[in-house]
Order: C-alpha cells, then structure tokens, then sequence
C-alpha cells in the first residue's frame, strides 16, 4: 500500500521497509504490485464509481478522437465524468450512431445512469441518445467538453 497510496519509487518503498525490520528487496514491492496492484485498483475505482452513482449531479463528457492504428486512421471514443476519471474508452472503425451506441450502451451498463451528457456537435450521439430512448438531453456547447478534450492523453493498449 505504501507504493501505491503515496509516489514512492519501489526502492523507497524497501528502505521504509527496512526501517520497520523487514526485508525485501525492490523487485518483491515490484512483484506484488504486479500481482496485487490492479485488485487494489479495481476496488478502489469500484468504491469512487459507487459514490458518484450516489451524488444528484453526475456529468459525463463524451468525445472522440482520429487515431492511427497500423497506419489506418480509426476513432477512439471515450466516456468521461465531471472528474476527469476516463469511464470507457472504446476503438472503432466508424464515426457513427452505431459507435456512439456502443460506448453509451457500455457505459450505462458498467456505470448506470448519469445526470446529465456533455458533447460536442456530434450529430451521432443526438441519434444514439434517441435509440435509448432519452431523447436528446444532452448539453452542448463551445467549451461544455473541454473535460473530455483534456482527457485525450496518449495511451497504448
């Protein structure tokens, strides 16, 4: 836990060890987070997610992305809440209704409802809002998603 709640390098984290008489070396720390590391993670995102289902005002942000993959361009679509925390994040071929659906439908299913949408001009979240039947009651606007246009960190999957 000293490794993951507070930026310790794995050394550090052996030197504080060493101080309370117990010895590993850097690659055990190294060891367990790889194995114990996502579980923590999981749990702690499992706990955040179910606080914010709790609260009146849940926000998420939805945009999309051009990307290169193998030299051909593709969309990521991401999901994003008032936060910054990415929910989902989904890679297709097309920039449609469809792939709109899809990280809608994947997120309500992970995460349950939200309060309300974010989203740029995008005529495809419009349609897809519409296939769930919640009409079109999302927010738009120049600015209203620069929460997900800031999330757009580079990544590999």
């Amino acid at each position: 836990m000293l490794y993951i709640r507070f930026p310790l390098s794995l050394r550090n984290v052996e030197d504080l060890l060493h101080e309370r008489g117990i010895e590993i070396s850097h690659e055990t720390v190294r060891y367990w987070w790889n194995r114990f590391g996502p579980l923590f993670a999981a749990e702690l995102r499992r706990k955040r997610v179910d606080e914010m289902r709790g609260r009146k005002h849940w926000r998420w942000h939805l945009d999309e992305v051009f990307v290169k993959v193998d030299g051909l361009t593709h969309y990521l679509w991401r999901a994003v809440d008032h936060e910054g925390e990415v929910l989902e994040s989904i890679v297709t071929k097309t920039r449609d209704r469809k792939a709109a659906l899809k990280l809608l439908k994947k997120s309500i299913k992970r995460h349950g409802r939200q309060e309300s949408i974010v989203t740029d001009g995008l005529r495809s979240y419009g349609a897809a809002l519409k296939d769930l039947g919640r009409g079109d009651g999302r927010e738009i606007g120049r600015w209203l998603n620069n929460r997900a246009e800031n999330s757009h960190l580079p990544f590999r999957r």
